[in-house]
């Protein structure tokens, strides 16, 4: 079934290639589908998802909180679990990769999602990061002063979240993230892997709503052909 699923992956991912990323790291990258899917790690208890935790079709998104290219994906990524999400069938994955050559703020901010989520949970995390793309100009812009307002206004416990931030325990958290994303041949933000079972196809740069509805139509539909009962 994986290489069924994974040929027509490859035909509709062939014409995506056309959004930017920021191209940043210069290392070894893993080359096809198949390494790596040896290398992504599976979506666990310790990630942030949104939807359906056992979906069928997982896009796992390694970003960056103050890449402007990120920024546009995540409304991009909203808009298609709103219209997929709700069947159950999709569901978005969120890890970090805070490009810091580029935004040595982002690690913090992220550390600071990090925060968020071991205070108030996943819905908050999806809150939290929500508004950080909202009211950051990007690009290293963010006033790190605004993290523990951004807690206040969504209900968190002020002290406990800045306690939380000056410890840096989430940091070691965010670095194995970007470590992750290296490994599977991340180059750039935003990283997406889309996860079908064991069969994975790398989606790099903030891909448009059409190219992302148009790879999750064509993988609900192999799906679907897969498992359909024979009428012969």
């Amino acid at each position: 079934m994986k290489q069924q699923i994974l040929v027509p992956l490859a035909i509709v991912i062939a014409g995506l290639m056309v959004a930017g990323a920021v191209f940043l790291v210069k290392r070894p990258v893993a080359q096809t589908p198949e390494e790596v899917a040896e290398k992504v790690r599976s979506v666990d208890a310790s990630d942030h998802v949104l939807g359906n935790p056992n979906a069928q079709v997982m896009l796992i998104e390694y970003s960056d909180l103050e890449c402007p290219f990120c920024k546009d994906f995540h409304n991009t990524m909203h808009a298609l679990m709103n219209e997929y999400g709700g069947s159950g069938k999709v569901a978005w994955t969120y890890r970090h990769f805070p490009l810091t050559q580029l935004h040595p703020k982002a690690a913090k901010e992220a550390e600071a999602s990090e925060c968020a989520a071991e205070i108030g949970g996943n819905d908050i995390f999806w809150r939290y990061i929500d508004r950080v793309y909202e009211v950051t100009p990007s690009s290293n812009g963010l006033d790190l002063e605004q993290l523990p307002i951004i807690a206040e206004e969504l209900g968190l416990d002020r002290k406990r979240f800045e306690q939380c931030l000056s410890s840096g325990k989430h940091a070691k958290k965010v670095s194995a993230s970007f470590d992750e994303a290296i490994a599977l041949g991340g180059r750039g933000t935003p990283h997406t892997i889309l996860m079908v079972g064991d069969s994975v196809v790398p989606l790099e740069g903030a891909q448009p709503l059409s190219a992302m509805r148009s790879a999750v139509e064509a993988v609900i539909a192999e799906l679907s052909r897969t498992v359909a009962p024979s009428t012969q």
